[in-house]
């Protein structure tokens, strides 16, 4: 019984938080005279100002451990927590009086196999230790009494819930539509006219030609709402030549990255290991009289070849086999030799040669760097005094003449990705710019610093034709294919539709019993979900950019008789049973809430939230 009722216990917490907004409809705030003791009096029972700031501490903690930040009460009251929590409570009170009307309780024998099978109050045998018990409840704030009548309290609800939910069950005749729609099956032919098959004469287009097709369908032609933006922009680069290296600082750098500029000759080499001289030598001799592969010997090990790869290793990674390694032929084995493990045969799989750069080689890469690094540094001692000057009332003009800035012009929109437009600091700047802004000094970045001013907003409005006429001589020129790909469907469409099939002489294609779900790579995404709404033996053309199908339905079948299909019918009974009996419980707790007559102390909640930690 002891679990019977932990599992309807679980769902009945489940369900109720799905109804927050039931139980906060069902109260108002009435206020009464404030006892001190409660938040809220719903029929007999009470809402202790203690269980709502254990259930504000529980809802706290939740949000904390799940956004990884301190939630302040003012902030919970500003989602509206307070009210969800509240509402929880008095929905758990309004249970609680009707199953004291109803004269439901929990009897002692099954309170004490309630407290016995929690793990929190058992000790190191397994049994019910009272010792732990008492420790818990002292951790969590509640005393014996307060805790037992908890539990008798949810175990009468437990069993309100388990009376409401039994023997909910949704008519079989929706599930059996639902799962003959999801299951449905078709079977058709068709035949695939493609884009690329057109054969069009060559025809060049007059600019009249062009502008009416141009004012005849505008709207492929528009351009999107824009943003004339002037910008000031102070870059690194710009502050180059103003910065001088030391020499020496150029040699330190050089010799702390003498790894990148001054890499050995390597060798890509595979090492197979053995555990004496005597099966090594063995290994190699069956290599050099064809008795075996390295890739046999290896596979012989129980290895692969990804196991004994040590990649690109220097003459000193090998050690006392190095000198040996490096002088065998790329593809060849050498061995018997030393290794950390054992015997080892090497296979040399590749060369590489050393890669030696000079100081003066590297010199112009190292300036850039420590040049590049100390402009960035010097824009952004230059921010402050740039920032100070556009509080001032200074214009980006001013700031491009006193101060040596960048000054540009964009025309910006979303799809913008070009020069400046390419670093997010800037389209997160410009996206929310506004006619009222005055500038101010924000960050890319490569380290540059830019501030901007909106000029105007153009509205969305057709590109105009000498811009966009490549766009719109490609768009005429895939309207013609279009139609031809239009003209050349139908006309396969009435003639199998006048001989009820397709000629021999086409190439006919065909699908057998596809789902709603089914997905064919090839053809006008429209297809099958087309095929769904004919009737057997209808033809119907399907057409997109690429290419024009007409389709004939085969056959109509019904949903596949399968195990999938046998566990998608039990998925959906038990989706809708489970629905049914949640829209029952929350019509049933709502009328149970309505007839509590819930009444909210509003003294005593403010109260509560105000000492709130």
């Amino acid at each position: 019984m002891a679990a019977g009722m932990k599992h309807l216990s679980k769902t009945f917490v489940w369900i109720l938080m799905g109804m927050l907004i039931v139980g906060l409809a069902g109260f108002g705030a009435v206020n009464f005279s404030s006892s001190s003791s409660s938040v809220a009096q719903v029929g007999d029972e009470d809402v202790s100002i203690g269980t709502y700031v254990r259930e504000l501490q529980r809802e706290q903690r939740a949000l904390q451990a799940q956004t990884g930040q301190a939630m302040s009460m003012a902030q919970m009251t500003a989602f509206g927590l307070d009210r969800v929590v509240l509402g929880r409570l008095i929905s758990l009170a309004a249970l609680d009086h009707e199953a004291k009307s109803l004269g439901l309780s929990l009897g002692d024998e099954n309170l004490i196999e309630e407290l016995a099978a929690i793990d929190a109050f058992q000790g190191v045998n397994g049994q019910f230790d009272r010792e732990a018990y008492s420790f818990a409840l002292r951790n969590a704030g509640l005393t014996e009494k307060e805790f037992e009548e908890d539990l008798r309290r949810e175990a009468a609800r437990t069993i309100v819930q388990s009376a409401v939910l039994s023997g909910a069950k949704m008519p079989d005749t929706l599930t059996e539509t639902l799962t003959s729609y999801i299951g449905a099956r078709r079977s058709f032919s068709y035949v695939q006219i493609n884009a690329a098959e057109i054969a069009l004469t060559a025809e060049v287009p007059s600019d009249a030609d062009l502008k009416a097709f141009y004012e005849a369908n505008q709207d492929q032609f528009m351009l999107p709402e824009t943003k004339v933006i002037t910008y000031a922009a102070l870059r690194p680069s710009m502050l180059l030549d103003e910065i001088e290296v030391d020499e020496a600082q150029l040699q330190r750098l050089f010799e702390d990255r003498s790894d990148q500029y001054q890499v050995p000759e390597r060798r890509l080499v595979e090492r197979l290991v053995f555990g004496d001289e005597e099966a090594a030598a063995s290994a190699k001799a069956q290599l050099e009289t064809g008795g075996a592969t390295f890739e046999s010997l290896v596979e012989t090990r129980g290895l692969t070849l990804q196991d004994i790869d040590m990649g690109d290793v220097t003459m000193g990674d090998l050690g006392a086999a190095g000198t040996d390694v490096f002088a065998a032929e790329v593809g060849t084995v050498a061995g018997p030799l030393p290794s950390d493990l054992g015997p080892a045969l090497y296979r040399v799989n590749g060369r590489l040669e050393a890669q030696i750069t000079t100081f003066d080689d590297a010199k112009p890469e190292l300036v850039e760097e420590l040049a590049s690094d100390r402009a960035r540094r010097l824009v952004e001692t230059q921010a402050e005094d740039i920032d100070d000057m556009l509080a001032g009332g200074a214009t980006l003009e001013e700031l491009a003449t006193d101060s040596g800035l960048e000054l540009a012009q964009i025309n910006w929109t979303e799809d913008s990705s070009d020069d400046i437009a390419a670093y997010e600091g800037f389209r997160t700047a410009a996206a929310a710019v506004t006619a009222d802004d005055f500038p101010e000094v924000g960050f890319l970045e490569d380290g540059s610093l830019f501030a901007l001013r909106l000029d105007d907003t153009l509205p969305e409005r057709p590109e105009p034709f000498g811009d966009a006429k490549d766009k719109i001589l490609a768009a005429w020129q895939a309207d013609r294919i279009a139609v031809a790909l239009k003209d050349q469907g139908e006309a396969l469409l009435a003639q199998a539709e006048a001989t009820d099939g397709f000629s021999e002489d086409a190439e006919v294609k065909t699908e057998t019993g596809l789902t709603r779900t089914a997905y064919i790579d090839t053809v006008p995404a429209g297809l099958v979900a087309g095929a769904f709404e004919m009737e057997l033996g209808d033809f119907r053309l399907v057409q997109d950019a690429e290419s024009a199908v007409v389709v004939r339905l085969d056959a109509i079948l019904p949903p596949e008789a399968s195990d999938d299909m046998t566990l998608l019918t039990q998925a959906l009974q038990a989706q809708l049973d489970q629905s049914l009996a949640q829209e029952l419980f929350q019509a049933y707790t709502q009328d149970v809430q309505t007839r509590a007559e819930p009444r909210v102390d509003q003294q005593a909640l403010n109260a509560a939230q105000a000492n709130f930690q």
